[in-house]
């Protein structure tokens, strides 16, 4: 007896096929609301400034011109609130997940003296905070105000992290540290050698999560760093936007073209400060879903 192959298209009902384009247009709906705004950013950008004040200017730049990216580049405050931010991210992201994964992997041991205490103080931490005012007085009495040290020191554990790390590290065969450690190996030495290499998916998904904190961060150099070298470009761009004048920006913009305006600038430092971190995504985005997968199967 043959069996009549049938198109799965045909089996669909008319409920089904409606039920799908309206999830279609309203995914198309949500992808345009989220995608225009940047876009209108960069076309604005990339228009001279003083045209682009008379407004009408939605999909394609009137009158393009890179005037407002040069007069950015060209101020050395911008110049040096990136090398602050670049070296705040790579050194923040290094030693935070180094240290959460340190302190996670004792953690995930079932064994470990403690532990249940030690993960509900944790818990209530992601609760509850001093709050702002002795948040500045413990960094004024440890002598991180306007330091670099005051973007490293206090993001170096985070208690979220570490609930993913050890999820992760569960799930690694307790087989292969067994037979490290009787080869005589040390818990020290599993950890590096073994735990760390196994760990590249949670690895880059806490790197992502702490590098864009890091670099979106402009509230720390705003409240506990009043030195204007050691801001980052968040906060640079913060204070530009808060200042309507923006008379340095515009002081430098003024020796390029007189076309440029606080706006423009403004829109294209948005552009410069936000292209790195959406250019390193696609690279670990891999292994950013797998290592959330893991974090959401337990808790």
């Amino acid at each position: 007896m043959r069996l009549k192959k049938t198109n799965w298209r045909q089996q669909r009902t008319n409920g089904e096929i409606v039920f799908d384009w309206f999830n279609m247009i309203l995914m198309t709906a949500i992808c345009f609301v989220t995608l225009y705004p940047i876009w209108y950013i960069i076309v604005n950008s990339l228009n001279e400034g003083a045209d682009a004040m008379l407004g009408g200017i939605f999909w394609w730049p009137r009158k393009f011109t890179f005037d407002n990216y040069k007069a950015v580049f060209q101020n050395s405050g911008v110049l040096q609130a990136f090398g602050v931010t670049i070296l705040r991210t790579l050194v923040g992201v290094i030693t935070n997940v180094f240290f959460t994964a340190m302190v996670a992997y004792p953690l995930s041991k079932s064994y470990l003296v403690g532990r249940k205490f030690y993960m509900a103080m944790g818990t209530i931490t992601m609760f509850f905070s001093g709050g702002l005012i002795p948040t500045f007085l413990l960094y004024k009495n440890i002598n991180l105000l306007n330091s670099f040290w005051v973007y490293i020191i206090p993001s170096l554990f985070n208690f979220f992290n570490l609930i993913i790390f050890v999820n992760f590290f569960r799930e690694i065969p307790s087989a292969l540290e067994e037979s490290a450690s009787i080869d005589g190996a040390t818990d020290w030495k599993i950890f590096i050698r073994i735990i760390l290499p196994l760990s590249k998916p949670v690895l880059a998904t806490i790197a992502l999560f702490t590098g864009v904190y890091h670099w979106n961060d402009y509230f720390a150099g705003v409240i506990f760093v009043n030195d204007p070298d050691l801001q980052p470009i968040q906060t640079f761009l913060y204070r530009i936007v808060a200042e309507s004048g923006s008379t340095q920006m515009m002081a430098t913009a003024g020796n390029i073209t007189r076309s440029t305006t606080s706006l423009s600038i403004k829109l294209a430092t948005m552009v410069v400060t936000t292209l790195p971190i959406v250019c390193v995504y696609p690279f670990l985005q891999k292994y950013f879903v797998k290592g959330m997968m893991v974090g959401a199967v337990k808790e």
